[in-house]
């Protein structure tokens, strides 16, 4: 089963409506970059690959709709957009590292279009000297456009990719008969595509390798209940959902082999940021020597970041902890705390999977090599 979860198909940003599963399987169509926004806000789109693919398509959306402007300021005015799309959600790193490219791709087009004002010639033209062919300020910035909606439309592409490739990398840690437990979504509702965690459970399930996986429900909005069962259940892959506190219980029982999760940003060191509730988990697996695993892409590690303690942390709605589908279940006035996430020290992690390799301990090293080469 493939999942278009992202995609841009006439002039608009398309995205599964994630708040619809697991009963409605409906799409939305997003007209302006404003709407793009609220959808990542309000979780139509989420998970860090699918929100850094939304957000460099809702760029490309932003642009589109600008009116003619001297490069300069049409790079203002991108800029401008780019910053609206970066405040829907703080903690996750693909989102930042998206528009990051996308403000490259524009700058190398207008550095391009500076240097060719004009159409080349062919060489018969320049052999019989005829006058070079002056280009529109409207054409020239019909062809900006054009190529800021090409690059939003080949991150989406390569997220697919590097989503399979990690899930090929990541195989090799899963044995016949693993029983798995994961927490929230990193299947292909958190990405364009094919997803992170369960792309890793998918390739070894194509292998031929027998899996069962435990499902977190992942309170408070329910992700592992509503998203990563659906998943599952489409796949064909045998899962049980679980309560978040019945976890440690299984892990008592010698009913986990290992558990995979996905990251919503890394720091250098490895620390990872990921849905509340994952730090625990993590904790739990080192009391009862079970491998943890996390999978993600290089466009989650953030170098900038030392450790975890300098991760933004997103706190969500209250009503997200009080109400379930409009119905309130708790009292009127109660204080709320809800962090969407929490850190897990890198000394709990077994391994990092990427579409590159398995980076393990100490991570401060092989990130830094792994990124070096990622860049050349």
């Amino acid at each position: 089963m493939m999942i278009e979860t992202v995609s841009w198909k006439n002039n608009a940003v398309v995205l599964i409506d994630q708040n619809a599963l697991p009963m409605t399987l409906c799409y939305v169509a997003c007209h302006s970059y404003q709407e793009v926004i609220s959808a990542i806000k309000d979780l139509t789109v989420r998970g860090a690959p699918a929100i850094g693919v939304a957000a460099a398509l809702a760029s490309a959306l932003g642009a589109a709709a600008l009116p003619v402007l001297p490069p300069d300021k049409f790079r203002r005015e991108f800029d401008k957009i780019c910053a609206e799309i970066a405040q829907a959600r703080p903690t996750a790193r693909n989102l930042f590292w998206a528009l990051e490219r996308m403000k490259k791709c524009l700058d190398s087009v207008i550095a391009s279009e500076s240097n060719e004002r004009s159409l080349v010639p062919s060489e018969a033209k320049k052999l019989l000297r005829m006058p070079r062919i002056a280009v529109s300020p409207e054409r020239l910035l019909t062809m900006t456009k054009r190529k800021l909606i090409i690059e939003a439309k080949r991150i989406c592409a390569e997220d697919i990719a590097v989503n399979r490739r990690m899930g090929e990398n990541g195989s090799a840690l899963i044995a016949d008969g693993d029983n798995i437990l994961t927490h929230c979504n990193a299947g292909a509702l958190a990405t364009a595509g094919y997803g992170t965690a369960l792309g890793v459970l998918r390739a070894a399930r194509n292998q031929g390798k027998a899996l069962h996986v435990y499902v977190d429900e992942t309170r408070p909005v329910l992700q592992g209940a509503r998203l990563t069962a659906w998943e599952l259940k489409k796949e064909k892959i045998p899962a049980t959902l679980i309560t978040d506190s019945m976890a440690g219980f299984l892990m008592q029982q010698g009913r986990v082999d290992k558990i995979i999760v996905g990251a919503d940003r890394i720091a250098a060191n490895g620390d990872a940021a990921n849905k509340i509730g994952t730090y625990a988990l993590a904790v739990l697996a080192a009391a009862h020597k079970i491998p943890f695993y996390i999978a993600a892409p290089l466009s989650t590690i953030d170098v900038s970041l030392k450790t975890g303690e300098a991760i933004p942390i997103e706190e969500r709605p209250a009503g997200e902890v009080t109400h379930f589908r409009n119905v309130q279940t708790a009292p009127n006035g109660v204080k709320v705390y809800n962090p969407a996430f929490d850190i897990t020290p890198a000394r709990y992690i077994s391994a990092i999977i990427t579409e590159q390799g398995i980076l393990k301990k100490p991570y401060v090293q092989s990130i830094r090599t792994l990124m070096k080469g990622s860049l050349r």
